[in-house]
């Protein structure tokens, strides 16, 4: 993937790590990761990036285990062979099992960032649903040719790699975009689990500076269409927003705490600089603002 390689730690993980051989192809936007087990030993998996994953068993069945993803309720369906599995942006992928066969499964780490669909789509800033252990022929018929293209070219035919990439975004959209949040991405704003996510993080972690790049993380978009979305949602920036809400925390303590105790809570490191950003936002300095409060 130009300039976004897929990572190390952005795989799949497995433990044992040496349990598994895997095999990858790159186009523009997707990687795949073809996973064959060498031993039928117990094993365990983690995954949690700004990729979106897409899973496809072709060979896999357990005795014991579970899976689980990120908003959904945690499975422990024993034959998974033929399954699909779609673990969106910013979303934990976790399982555990005991095999009863060598297990054979591809990986397919989306870019949502640079996979080549048209900017119309706005495919990085769609709500992708979560979907574990279903099956659709059109995706399942995709993931097989591109397994092939892994397996037998590395990869090497670029544009056909590319275009079945394409297609793979589309389909995608397809069965997991939420159409009533997508409505409101068109419009320009972040999505309601986006919105919800971010003031939560922001609610969390009101004592630390937020830059606008880790913020953007939270809800998997790029710094960019995060600010502009962000502003949309909640008319003003990330910043100031940040700043606001720390005042409205601060106004909750004053009643209890002195004002040096109140900055510091709230992450100002100078009472100076708290009373004066105080001041700009309500009009009143802290003192006075607690006068109020008798």
């Amino acid at each position: 993937m130009p300039n976004s390689r897929v990572s190390n730690q952005d795989y799949v993980q497995f433990q044992p790590a040496g349990l598994v051989e895997r095999q990858f192809a790159e186009w523009r936007g997707l990687q795949a990761d073809i996973v064959t087990a060498r031993e039928r030993d117990p094993f365990d998996y983690r995954f949690k990036s700004q990729y979106h994953l897409l899973i496809a068993a072709e060979h896999s069945e357990r005795d014991d285990g579970e899976t689980s993803v990120e908003g959904l309720p945690t499975s422990t369906l024993r034959s998974l062979s033929g399954k699909l599995t779609f673990v969106p942006a910013g979303h934990e992928f976790y399982g555990w099992q005991k095999p009863l066969v060598l297990t054979r499964v591809s990986y397919f780490y989306i870019d949502p960032l640079t996979l080549p669909l048209d900017d119309e789509m706005r495919f990085s800033e769609l709500e992708l649903r979560p979907r574990l252990f279903f099956f659709d022929p059109e995706i399942w018929h995709l993931a097989e040719k591109l397994k092939h293209e892994t397996m037998t070219n590395g990869g090497r035919f670029r544009h056909y790699g590319e275009a079945l990439s394409i297609v793979l975004g589309h389909e995608l959209i397809r069965i997991g975009a939420d159409v009533q949040s997508n409505r409101v991405l068109a419009k320009g704003g972040l999505s309601g689990w986006q919105q919800k996510r971010v003031s939560s993080h922001i609610e969390e972690h009101l004592a630390e500076d937020l830059p606008l790049s880790a913020l953007a993380e939270v809800v998997s978009l790029s710094p960019y269409h995060f600010a502009r979305a962000f502003k949309h949602s909640f008319g003003m920036p990330p910043h100031r927003y940040h700043v606001t809400r720390r005042i409205e925390r601060a106004k909750a303590l004053l009643g209890e705490r002195s004002v040096t105790e109140v900055a510091i809570a709230v992450g100002f490191a100078e009472t100076s600089s708290f009373s004066a950003a105080f001041r700009r936002a309500t009009g009143a300095s802290p003192r006075e603002f607690r006068r109020t409060l008798r």
